[in-house]
């Protein structure tokens, strides 16, 4: 493979350059392009059968218009047992973070880095101002959920986003650690769970936070079908949401956002749900051997992940434009170098997780350009004209162009008023991953702002705590601290109930999950949900559904 095709990357900003890029500047026929390690496809679905199927009907999917987006929309939905006025379909998961950054996103948008870029890049596009939370390398890139929540209050964050597993690290957080994130950041505008991943974790049965999400007034979860169906090319992708939310969004949609080969994937898959079951489970596996293959090459660092990739720390000395350039002209394997994302550096790879013929063809790749005799202990430094500079560098270059002294005067104004933060548990309780347990002290600011009218109605100060001790200040006459107080017998013993931490009626404390049925605050009970318009979901057989996609048996 020429040279010339490595020139691609160079004008690539934010991304790897497409497939069929690549190939039309190598002349290669076909099919005959690199082992893709790259773009994070399931390898093992569509099944060849389906293949065929698709091939056999391409002419009529070519031709003619497809259905509405109302028709596939219910399709998927009777597969996943999802209510159809609780889920918006998209052409590919980019049309709906284009949607939610227009219609939901207002003035700001907090989300942890590296990432996917167009949660950073989108709504910087449209004016925004983007509060990156750097994960650290020494920690792992692990998002500790607790200092995450801290940081979007002290910013005054409006909108927040977490990708779960995260891209390009896979770092995973259990469901229950973001449940309570998620009830935390009830007094924000927005919270986005991004999963387009999670299809591929086996961390927990069920890992989706999609049945939550339909219950609170703020919460949007973003699902991928592409990677997880192996159909990249096929632009399709969903959300799911509160009926509210999803409905904005529904009723942004063209018509026929949605292409026929999309409508005839959907239909074609409930007849495909073992298959599918199997694909993931094989993915799994693939895995697992994957990570301990390339651990065992000396100075590459695997980072653990639950996504259908793997995120590596190149040894020192190599750097990641040179070792991707070489393994695609010498080996004809593509790679994703990393330096072009926000929080990551040119030492950083993500490799898709290929079965092992294929890995074996990898790993024999970065030993040769990494150790090879010829060529030195390791790839030589960054050739001039890369283009490429360090993810540190550019964290610091865009924290200052989009937070600036905004982001020193919110910090001096949440000192000086005592704003609310979380501060971070001492210990994660089991089973909960890298996401830390929530203090009760976060939800209390948005549950003052809703549940004390009842007890400021007996006296007009701020506060319904000790009402004799701010009354003296105003009143300088001494006779009149005494028959202040006589009145107000009543309301003394009234702060007990405050003490408590103001919560809506039925919502416990937050220092667990939401229980199955009951609302966050302001949201909607299942019922509710399911009963919007007299719809309901119709499980389908042999296929499984949207918080346990995936799982056999």
């Amino acid at each position: 493979m020429s040279g010339n095709v490595t020139s691609l990357f160079r004008g690539t900003a934010a991304h790897s350059p497409s497939m069929a890029a690549l190939t039309r500047e190598s002349g290669e026929a076909a099919g005959a392009g690199p082992v893709d390690f790259c773009i994070p496809c399931n390898p093992y679905f569509p099944t060849p059968a389906m293949f065929e199927e698709l091939a056999g009907r391409l002419r009529d999917i070519i031709t003619y218009y497809p259905s509405s987006a109302d028709t596939i929309t219910a399709e998927l939905c009777g597969l996943l047992q999802l209510p159809p006025q609780c889920v918006a379909m998209g052409n590919g998961s980019t049309e709906l973070i284009t949607w939610i950054d227009h219609l939901l996103v207002r003035e700001s948008l907090a989300v942890p880095v590296p990432t996917f870029g167009r949660w950073t890049d989108q709504p910087m596009e449209t004016g925004k101002r983007v509060d990156m939370f750097p994960l650290q390398e020494a920690g792992g890139f692990a998002l500790d959920l607790a200092r995450y929540a801290e940081f979007v209050r002290a910013r005054g964050t409006r909108a927040v986003v977490v990708c779960n597993p995260n891209n390009p690290d896979g770092g995973y957080l259990h469901k229950q650690a973001l449940v309570q994130f998620m009830d935390a950041m009830a007094d924000r505008d927005l919270v986005v769970i991004d999963e387009s991943f999670l299809e591929f974790a086996d961390a927990e049965a069920e890992p989706s936070v999609v049945q939550e999400a339909m219950l609170r007034p703020n919460v949007v979860v973003l699902r991928s079908l592409g990677k997880n169906f192996g159909l990249h090319g096929i632009r399709f992708g969903y959300l799911v949401a509160n009926p509210a939310l999803a409905g904005r969004v529904r009723s942004m949609l063209p018509k026929w956002n949605l292409n026929s080969f999309a409508e005839h994937v959907v239909f074609m898959l409930r007849d495909h749900g073992p298959e599918y079951a199997r694909s993931l489970h094989q993915v799994r596996r693939d895995r697992l051997e994957m990570s301990a293959q390339l651990s065992a090459l000396p100075g590459l660092t695997v980072y653990p992940s639950q996504g259908n990739f793997l995120f590596v720390r190149l040894p020192v000395g190599a750097e990641g434009t040179a070792v991707r350039d070489r393994m695609l002209t010498e080996h004809r394997i593509l790679v994703r170098e990393c330096g072009n994302k926000i929080g990551s550096s040119s030492r950083f790879l993500r490799l898709v997780v290929r079965p092992q013929v294929d890995v074996r063809r990898l790993v024999s790749g970065l030993e040769q350009v990494l150790y090879g005799a010829g060529r030195g202990a390791a790839v030589p430094g960054p050739a001039t004209g890369t283009g490429y500079s360090s993810g540190t560098a550019a964290v610091d270059r865009l924290v200052s162009e989009t937070n600036g002294s905004g982001m020193r005067a919110i910090t001096a104004r949440t000192a000086g008023a005592g704003a609310p933060g979380i501060a971070a548990a001492p210990v994660p309780p089991p089973g909960t991953g890298t996401g830390m347990p929530l203090p009760a002290a976060v939800p209390v600011a948005p549950a003052a702002a809703t549940v004390p009218p009842p007890a400021p109605v007996p006296q007009p100060a701020p506060y319904p705590g000790p009402v004799p001790v701010p009354h003296p200040a105003p009143v300088p006459q001494q006779p009149m601290p005494a028959p202040v107080p006589q009145p107000m017998p009543a309301p003394v013993p009234q702060p007990v109930p405050t003490p408590a931490p103001a919560p809506a009626a039925g919502y416990p404390a937050p220092v667990g999950p939401t229980p199955p049925g009951v609302p966050a605050r302001g949201g909607l009970t299942a019922a509710q949900v399911r009963g919007t318009d007299g719809l309901s979901s119709v499980p389908a057989t042999g296929w499984p559904n949207a918080a346990g996609m995936g799982r056999a048996g």
